[in-house]
Formats: structure tokens, sequence, C-alpha cells
């Protein structure tokens, strides 16, 4: 007896309703998998975020204070003048401080002797007679008058009051005595050390002392610097990119320069700091720690950028602008200089924005091209030796002094919101001129 063929599977039929379950459990688990890969991603980003800030705000916000000593200087007229010429030019300076000195022995008479005296003159800034000298140098009236004058206190001290230093530890692993807390404790209960605003931070240039080193000459030799890096990169990435876009040919040659300046955006930035130290130091001489030098490498390392920006805001402007100027009979160029490229001028000033922001923190190219001078006082030009905020900072991560540790941390958030405000021109530039199509 023949046996009976067992029916056919209808097609599709092992695709059963369990089966289905199953597989969308199993993607539904794989997106909520997704979701919480990112969720914890973004978490520890934004952790790492926070802990970076507060490492810097923590470290920074104390070299916005300095603490000072007040003192009776009896201002000497022998002594600051010894000419008798009247002259400020012809002044001592090195005498201020041993004005300073005396002061602060009359303060402590009862310290007698040459190692306690030396401990008492701890208390003081070595550079203090600086500062009084500077005070003086205001008003040459005060020559040969005793006046009050709040003079800054040492590293050390300084930062005992700050409590970066702890004064409890043993005498043996802290660089200030027994006897010079016990000083610095009757000059604060006498209302004579107190916290003060440092200006100086804001107002002096590099020092070799904490309490005298600012960032006055580092910002200015960044402003000079930003100014050579637009002058130069703008005009030229903004040509760049309306020709390659608007007018240039289609062939292999210009997708070769195409693809180059792609590479280029992806250069290490010390790379165009090699190239300006070959050709701007070494084959046209230009002087050593110029902004002039500084902005033109870094218009060189902004200009793929801005190029890549201006064509991307280019490609933006719709094609039906051109067909209608051009149908009314404006040439190419009118309808590129009047209608695409004012359509297309927020795209390119935000992507030069970012650009610019981005070249305010390099350090690399212009440590090449030796903008890493010791500079005492503001550029006074474009040849000028200077210094600028990331060299700056990058300087003083290297000192040994413990002043400048927050002085570090301070230029950092200078310098962060030097960045945030470019940024936020940049994103109030798109927002308001930004046209939706």
């Amino acid at each position: 007896m023949t046996e009976l063929a067992e029916p056919m599977a209808a097609p599709g039929s092992f695709h059963t309703s369990e089966a289905a379950e199953k597989r969308l459990r199993r993607r539904y688990a794989a997106e909520r998998r997704f979701k919480a890969y990112g969720i914890v991603a973004i978490a520890v980003a934004c952790t790492m975020l926070v802990v970076l800030l507060y490492t810097i705000l923590h470290n920074g916000v104390g070299a916005f204070t300095q603490t000072a000593i007040r003192l009776e200087v009896t201002l000497d007229a022998k002594t600051i003048d010894p000419k008798g010429t009247g002259n400020p030019a012809d002044w001592d300076r090195a005498a201020f401080q041993d004005l300073v000195q005396d002061a602060l022995y009359r303060e402590f008479p009862d310290v007698s002797g040459r190692v306690p005296k030396r401990a008492l003159r701890g208390l003081i800034s070595p550079v203090a007679g600086v500062f009084l000298y500077r005070e003086v140098l205001e008003d040459p009236s005060l020559v040969g008058q005793t006046r009050q004058f709040w003079l800054p206190a040492s590293d050390d001290i300084n930062q005992i009051r700050k409590g970066r230093i702890d004064r409890d530890l043993p005498e043996s692993s802290r660089p200030v005595s027994d006897e010079q807390l016990a000083w610095l404790d009757r000059l604060v209960e006498q209302g004579k050390a107190t916290s003060i605003f440092n200006t100086t931070f804001f107002t002096a240039s590099d020092s070799n002392y904490p309490e005298l080193a600012g960032i006055r000459g580092a910002v200015v030799g960044s402003v000079y610097l930003l100014f050579v890096t637009v002058i130069l990169a703008l005009p030229i990435g903004v040509a760049t990119a309306v020709y390659l876009e608007e007018f240039a040919p289609k062939n292999h040659f210009t997708d070769l320069i195409e693809v180059n300046i792609n590479n280029l955006a992806a250069v290490p930035s010390i790379v165009f700091g090699l190239l300006g130290l070959a050709v701007f130091l070494g084959f046209l001489g230009l002087p050593r720690s110029a902004p002039l030098v500084g902005g033109m490498v870094i218009a060189l390392m902004s200009l793929p950028t801005i190029i890549i920006a201006a064509r991307a805001a280019l490609k933006a402007v719709p094609p039906s602008i051109r067909e209608a100027a051009l149908g009314m009979g404006a040439s190419r160029l009118q309808t590129v200089m009047h209608h695409v490229l004012p359509l297309a001028m927020p795209g390119i000033l935000t992507g030069t924005i970012i650009a610019l922001a981005q070249a305010l923190g390099e350090t690399a190219p212009l440590l090449m091209v030796g903008m890493n001078a010791f500079v005492t006082e503001p550029p006074s030009g474009l040849l000028s030796s200077s210094s600028v905020l990331p060299v700056q900072v990058y300087i003083w991560a290297d000192a040994t002094e413990r002043g400048f540790v927050e002085l570090t941390s301070a230029a950092i958030m200078v310098l962060l919101a030097f960045l945030i405000m470019m940024n936020g021109a940049a994103i109030y530039l798109r927002k308001k001129f930004e046209r939706r199509w």
C-alpha cells in the first residue's frame, strides 16, 4: 500500500508568532542596550568635563587674590634719589626694596640678629620694592614722606593664607617656620595682613616671581596674532572657496586640489610650525617670537578649515538664486558677489570664528617659531617679541614655584573664556543671519 506523502508546509509557515516575538524582543533589547551605552557615554563625558572644570576652577580661583601686608614706609629722598636731580629716571630702583625691609624691621623691633631678620624678610615678597616703586612713580610727591602701603607677601606666605600649604604639618615639612607663622598671625590680628584682589594678574606680564606675574603681555600678543591670522586667512580662504565652488572647471587638477585641502585640515599642527621655522625664520629671516610670524603660521593652519567651511556655506545657497540672477542678465561674477556670497556669509563667518577659536588654543606650532620667549612687557608691534596665552600656560605649568600652579589654572580660565565668547559669537551669527530654504 502506497504511503501517503506528508503535506508540504505552506510557504512562510515556519515564521510562527512565537519566533517573531522572540526576534522582536531581541531587537528591542538591542535597542535598549544601545540607548544605555549612549547614556553611559554621555554621563562619562559630562563627568570628566565637570571634573576638569572643577579642577581648573579650584586651582585657579586663588590667583585672583593676593595676600598683602601693610607697612609704614619712610620714603627717604637721599636713598631714593642719591643724585638729587628730582628726575624719576635717576632713582635707585633697588633702594625701594631696602626701604620695604627697613619698614618690616620697624614693624617687628624685637627681632634682631642676622638669621631671625632673614626669616622675617621671608614674610614679604622679594619684589615688593617693584610695587612700591610703581606707586611712588605715579605720585612722585610722596618722596620724603612716611606713608602706609599694602605690599605683596611672599609666595610661601600667600600659599599658607590660601590653604595651599597645610600649616599643621611639621615645621620640617613646610617652607614656612613656626616663627614666621607667629609673625603672620600677629599681623593678621592687627589687621595688617589680608587678602586683596590681584590686579597684577591682569596688568602685568611674565615674571620669575608669581606675585609679579600676569597675563597682559600674553593677551596683547594673542590679539596681535589673531589680527594677523584674520587679515591673511579670511580673504585668501574665502577667495579660494569661491573660485573652487563657482568658477573652477571640474577636472582632475581641481579634484587634486580639493583632496589636498581636505588632507591639510588633518595635518598635525606642529608640521605647520616646522614649515614656519624653515620658511619664515630660516629663509625669509623674520624675527623670532614676533606675532607676525606666529600669525602667518596660524593662518596657514587655519586656511583648510576656512576653505572647507566657506565651500559648504556656498553649496548651501540654492541653485535657483544663481539661475534667477543669471536669467536677469547678471554676469557670473555679479551673481556670486551680489547674491551668492552675501547669503553664504553667515556660514563663512561661523566657520572662520570656529577656526580662529581653535587656532587661539594652539601651542606646538608657536613653540617652533620661538613664541615662548620670556617677555616682561607687552609687545609694542607685530615685530616685537611676544608670547600668547596657550604658550604662557605652558611656561607657567613648567615652573617650580607653588604660586604658578594657580596662575596656570587662572590663565586657562581666561583662555576658556575667550574660546566660549568666540564660539558664542559664531552661534549668534549663525542664528541671526541664517536663512532656511
